[in-house]
């Protein structure tokens, strides 16, 4: 089972100059997709979906550390 490295996708595009140049990195990202053999989409989804969720947990995190700071505790 190949290793998809979406943090750095992710980081490239947080990184982009322009929205031409996201544009261009999330067609990469769809290209390899479509390279990709049924069974390594099944994979790509399934680390995609975990990359995701950890991502959205680390903001959320992040949210309530800094929105916390304004409540009495």
């Amino acid at each position: 089972m190949p290793e998809f490295d979406f943090k750095r996708f992710h980081i490239r595009s947080m990184n982009a100059g322009s929205d031409e140049e996201r544009g261009a990195i999330n067609q990469e990202l769809k290209d390899l997709y479509a390279s990709l053999s049924e069974e390594d989409k099944k994979d790509f989804n399934e680390q995609l979906q975990k990359f995701l969720t950890t991502q959205v947990a680390r903001i959320k995190s992040d949210y309530e550390s800094v929105h916390g700071l304004d409540r009495p505790n």
